[in-house]
């Protein structure tokens, strides 16, 4: 990787509203002093990506909380908030609703991610029971944050955009605009024949997906890595970084700002609903595909996995299995971190769900196409106590990308 690799945890603009009052039971921010005067903690979540609301503090640094769904009310698991005013005070912050989150089981064996100055996010032991996540922690700064990842917010995706803008081997453009009028944005790199695309963010509580892109986009752009030189001259790849701006911004799990998961809105995705996936599925059309990955975040699996297409019709008696296993053998042996013994099940044939961009593009392309699944815990195979499953793994897992991708360029090409 160049050394243009930027873990931009510090990028993101905080939105923070002093108070002095006392906003309520159910208000997103608690100040206030006990009776003997002494100050109790601050609960914040009004920033980017921001989610939790406190429904009561019970003592000084006791805290029960909820967190909100998304638009929709399908929805939620992301929380991101900050405590105030409790350094080295031990404290217990109880998430109350954590038992009606969208993929309770997840709970158990996750640490939680904290972080002093939003660079260096480390994990907290965490206890799941009876319906209650409890983080027992110390805050060690005056300012202590507790996400349910590393945040990668909207101004460190514009960072990244800003940042790779200034390379000679990108193109940027504007797919389109989301639900709330924000820019969907490609980049477009590489000259050769081959059509090649990479998406990301599709469900906005899964930042490790952005995290990937960081290491993909750096090599990616590196004008010195023999890699990406040899993936540039055969394929051009098309990369939509961040399909959910809305959605991450609002603090959603999975949903944009019209409650949709853009996940099960490619077989038929409309402007009103799901123009997120309508201009890229358009943008597709106009470039052909011959390769997608589709970056994603997985809640109750503690392994890097990939997920196919096996169950669309004429699978199997296609050239596809063949693409399929080049890339992701070259992606195993490129970096250890993906395995391939643990995953989803595999769809009978003719019974994969086509409302998922995988399956939709495959059959759509007659392509081969991926979805990459992160753990939210840690990798099982190569845990860390510390930091756990991180933002540097990510990025590292999204660098070596490239040689799969190379290996599944050369295959292709032969084949054609």
């Amino acid at each position: 990787m160049g050394d243009a690799v930027r873990f931009s945890t510090n990028g993101a603009v905080l939105f923070a509203i002093a108070c002095a009052g006392f906003m309520g039971q159910h208000g997103t921010r608690h100040a206030g002093f006990e009776k003997d005067g002494t100050q109790i903690m601050h609960i914040d979540s009004h920033f980017d990506s921001g989610n939790i609301e406190v429904v009561e503090l019970l003592d000084g640094h006791t805290a029960n909380l909820r967190i909100k769904k998304d638009a929709g009310d399908e929805h939620m698991q992301w929380f991101y908030f900050r405590v105030d005013d409790a350094r080295d005070q031990d404290c217990t912050l109880r998430i109350v609703n954590a038992g009606d989150a969208s993929y309770p089981s997840a709970w158990a064996g996750y640490r939680v991610c904290t972080s002093v100055d939003r660079q260096t996010w480390t994990r907290v032991t965490t206890d799941y029971s009876d319906g209650v996540l409890t983080i027992a922690h110390r805050p060690e700064g005056q300012m202590q944050w507790y996400a349910y990842f590393a945040p990668h917010t909207h101004e460190q995706h514009l960072d990244l955009l800003s940042h790779c803008q200034r390379s000679d081997e990108v193109t940027v453009d504007r797919l389109g605009g989301t639900v709330d009028g924000r820019d969907l944005h490609r980049l477009t790199v590489g000259e050769g024949p081959l059509q090649f695309w990479a998406i990301a963010r599709q469900h906005p509580g899964e930042s490790m997906a952005s995290w990937w892109m960081e290491g993909f986009l750096d090599r990616l752009l590196d004008p010195n890595d023999a890699i990406s030189k040899r993936l540039r001259a055969m394929a051009t790849v098309h990369v939509v970084p961040h399909m959910n701006p809305d959605g991450a911004i609002r603090g959603h799990l999975r949903c944009n700002a019209a409650g949709a998961n853009l996940n099960r809105e490619w077989a038929e995705p409309t402007i009103e609903r799901s123009p997120e996936v309508y201009y890229t599925r358009a943008a597709m059309d106009a470039s052909g595909v011959d390769f997608c990955l589709d970056v994603h975040g997985d809640e109750e699996l503690p392994y890097n996995f990939l997920s196919g297409s096996e169950g669309i019709d004429g699978y199997a008696d296609s050239r596809l299995p063949r693409l399929c296993d080049v890339f992701a053998s070259a992606y195993e042996r490129a970096n250890p971190d993906l395995q391939r013994e643990h995953g989803y099940p595999v769809a009978p044939p003719g019974k994969a769900n086509m409302t998922m961009c995988t399956n939709a593009v495959a059959a759509r392309f007659q392509c081969p196409a991926y979805t990459l699944e992160m753990p939210f815990k840690d990798n099982a195979n190569a845990p860390d106590p510390l930091f756990g499953w991180s933002p540097e793994r990510c990025a590292q897992l999204g660098a070596s990308g490239l040689d799969a991708l190379v290996a599944l360029a050369e295959v292709t090409s032969e084949a054609d």
